[in-house]
């Protein structure tokens, strides 16, 4: 396989941008290799700048339900371009957007639009400590929930503990406000409770996708929930990468808990940039206009990202038997890895919660962040290069979850089957 042009153009970068990405991951550090640089999406597939195809389980971290250049959805935005990039000012289609998500979900009354899924997990959170005056946060470790200060923290001396700063840049005194605790261990979420009794929210993803595909037990989030609710703290489920993609309601369409905060990203702008918080209407009318806690944006509710958006949800919703499919798909693909690994005597462990999917190189199960960081990452990386050389682009970390699209078809599957059985028996 030459990657010429994109050595190349990688080189180029790092002289302008630090480590030549805008995004740590995409520079390949935990894989190895040069990142691939992306000359246009087909479908299913990616192209990079030497002309190499690849069969896209990243699908840009999520949000391409349907692929790259879904024509609907091309024809949505191309038709709200020539309106108009930008009026910083109300459009209808905000409206209807946002009252086809309210009326999916139990949960949400009113829902805010912003501009990423990071933005709508700082919001969500002021506005958990404004509606409730309390100001520490109960996070878990291993749950990603954006760059703000506030959620960039490390696990301290032992398992529960106010977080100190894992980036340089964050002040001490904003983090000493977030707890946190052990994904799927109930015991420690109770033992932060009895570290503090200050606490104005738990935010976790129900289905982590940052430390690889970690579902949350369903007897974990019923505990949460009582948790919450005798301490009149507020339970937020960050579906920024689940939501509209494990279900057609992300968590809370396979999970019977339902929370008080929902944030979403990706899915909602069909592949524009976007973000959105949710919640009941009492908790809302807390948010400037209406209320004290502020909050705003420019780019809140983008026209392009709306109609994107909507789109691609009008769609989702047309589509029969869309998740199932997905679901069918992503199962027999991380079933045949883990088939072919065991043959190679090589451990491993998959998930899979719609079109959402995760493995392991492990020889437990994964239940949370400290069982994730027994992985072998140096197989993962042997594996991901592998994998590219076959013409299979999938994420590069071992700490990422991958995703099927509608546009990729069983022959795809079947195909990227082949080559890890191949690849793995090379490598073991």
């Amino acid at each position: 396989m030459n990657t010429a042009n994109s050595k190349k153009a990688f080189e180029l970068a790092q002289n302008v941008i630090p480590g030549g990405v805008d995004s740590p991951v995409r520079a390949f550090k935990s894989v190895g290799g040069t990142p691939i640089f992306i000359e246009k999406g087909e479908g299913a597939y990616l192209v990079d700048i030497d002309g190499n195809r690849y069969v896209d389980f990243v699908q840009s971290w999520g949000p391409l339900i349907f692929g790259h250049c879904d024509k609907t959805i091309e024809l949505a935005v191309v038709d709200a371009v020539t309106k108009g990039l930008s009026f910083g000012a109300p459009t209808q289609v905000e409206t209807k957007l946002a009252s086809k998500i309210c009326d999916m979900f139990d949960s949400i009354d009113k829902i805010r639009f912003v501009s990423s899924g990071t933005e709508a997990v700082m919001s969500a959170i002021r506005l958990a400590r404004g509606y409730t005056g309390r100001d520490d946060i109960l996070k878990f470790e291993g749950c990603y929930h954006g760059h703000s200060d506030s959620l960039l923290v490390q696990a301290g001396s032992g398992a529960v503990t106010f977080g100190t700063p894992s980036s340089p840049g964050v002040p001490a005194d904003l983090t000493k406000h977030t707890l946190l605790a052990k994904y799927n261990d109930i015991d420690s979420v109770k033992k932060c409770f009895e570290n503090s009794k200050n606490i104005a929210c738990i935010i976790l993803e129900p289905i982590a996708g940052n430390m690889g595909l970690v579902p949350a037990d369903e007897k974990f989030l019923q505990e949460l929930r009582s948790i919450c609710d005798e301490h009149e703290t507020l339970l937020i489920f960050d579906e920024v990468m689940s939501g509209f993609r494990a279900s057609l309601k992300g968590s809370q369409g396979i999970s019977n808990v339902v929370p008080d905060m929902v944030t979403f990203g990706k899915v909602i702008g069909g592949g524009m940039p976007v973000g959105a918080f949710g919640a009941r209407l009492e908790i809302m009318n807390k948010l400037s206009p209406d209320g004290p806690v502020y909050q705003a944006g420019t780019l809140s509710g983008n026209p392009v990202a709306m109609f994107a958006g909507l789109a691609s949800l009008e769609k989702i919703l047309e589509t029969k038997d869309l998740y199932s499919e997905f679901e069918q798909k992503a199962k027999r693909l991380v079933e045949g890895f883990k088939k072919a690994a065991n043959k190679n005597g090589i451990e491993l462990q998959i998930n899979v919660r719609g079109s959402m999917f995760g493995f392991f190189f492990n020889d437990m199960p994964v239940k949370n962040f400290d069982d994730a960081l027994k992985s072998d990452t140096d197989m993962f990386a042997k594996f991901h290069q592998a994998m590219l050389k076959e013409g299979f682009y999938f994420a590069c970390s071992q700490f990422e979850t991958g995703f099927i699209c509608a546009a990729i078809t069983d022959e795809m599957i079947n195909d990227c089957i082949e080559s890890a059985q191949k690849v793995l028996s090379e490598i073991k």
